[in-house]
């Protein structure tokens, strides 16, 4: 569809700020600030609450500038796919033009000002975090390659490596496996989701796994990659970050990750449709869950450490 076509439907509805707000993907932000907040609180140094918060806030508005980016530029894919129709430019709410200028403008306002709160260092990784999702990704990788979704995956992953580095100034081996959780989630995610809703892509034309490898391969990926980030996730726990409370989180989680990976494996091709969808989604909602657990369960550690509790010393009182 043509820039003038999505402009010409602006003039159905009047644009209210919710719709401009839309643009900045306000879901996908929410996991942008927590996981940067986590690896800013759980960083071995003290930030002051001010420079803390706003290293969080540069930080989101630099996700949201991507995710307006991103809406500018798959306008197209998006009027064609069911689950993205209502997202504000293809409903006629805002133009492309708005949306590159918004992105664009708080693209630079989110580096500048996260390198004159915190260092450059970090407003560095930011902004090769947005030009990662919005050229690598979005204008690149989508589009020619069913593992887009695995290399893209990388510019979500950033968050809490960027937020520790914000605090730290450094990059440290705890940073990185950080961003490898991220990294290592977002394919089985994404896929189990592509699973179910297939048909959106098929008919955008976008090269998703399911659609140039079949379901059949999709899910050998899946338990594949579960079974590497299994692996990733508990060796956070032996960082500085980890501790009994996070390694406990991570066993359990990783185990029932591990099974739902293998029940969508194990799945028969001549089954129903309803009965894969429902083991599908089942997983897909886990995975919903498994992130936020254990970025929570960092959080909790880090705050834990930083009001002078030692795991170490309540087991010496219970022996």
């Amino acid at each position: 569809m043509s820039d003038a076509s999505f402009d010409s439907r602006i003039h159905e509805s009047e644009a209210q700020f919710g719709d401009y707000f839309a643009l900045l993907k306000p879901r996908v932000m929410t996991l942008v600030v927590f996981t940067a907040f986590v690896g800013l609180l759980a960083a071995p140094v003290a930030m002051h609450p001010f420079v803390a918060f706003c290293a969080v806030l540069f930080i989101a508005i630099g996700g949201g500038a991507s995710g307006a980016l991103n809406m500018w530029y798959d306008a197209d894919i998006d009027a064609v796919m069911k689950r993205t129709a209502r997202r504000p430019i293809p409903a006629g709410k805002v133009t492309r033009d708005e949306a590159l200028a918004i992105g664009s403008a708080l693209s630079a306002f989110a580096v500048i000002f996260l390198g004159l709160a915190t260092n450059w260092l970090a407003a560095g990784l930011l902004a090769f975090t947005i030009f990662f999702y919005v050229v690598i990704y979005t204008m690149w990788l989508k589009r020619l390659t069913p593992q887009n979704i695995v290399i893209g995956g990388a510019a979500g992953a950033f968050p809490p490596m960027i937020g520790w580095t914000a605090a730290t100034g450094d990059i440290s081996v705890a940073s990185v496996l950080m961003f490898c959780l991220t990294f290592m989630w977002t394919p089985p995610h994404f896929w189990a989701l592509a699973l179910f809703v297939r048909m959106d892509y098929d008919n955008a034309t976008v090269p998703m796994l399911t659609v140039t490898n079949g379901r059949r391969s999709t899910r050998n990926h899946i338990l594949a990659y579960t079974v590497l980030l299994a692996i990733l996730a508990v060796a956070l726990g032996f960082t500085s970050v980890g501790g009994p409370l996070y390694l406990t989180v991570a066993l359990v989680l990783n185990a029932l990750f591990l099974k739902g990976a293998w029940d969508i494996w194990k799945r028969d091709e001549g089954a129903s449709e309803a009965d894969n969808f429902a083991v599908e989604k089942k997983f897909f909602k886990l995975s919903l869950l498994y992130l936020f657990a254990h970025f929570g369960a960092i959080l909790i550690e880090a705050t834990l450490s930083k009001l002078g509790f030692d795991w170490a010393s309540l087991g010496g009182l219970l022996t």
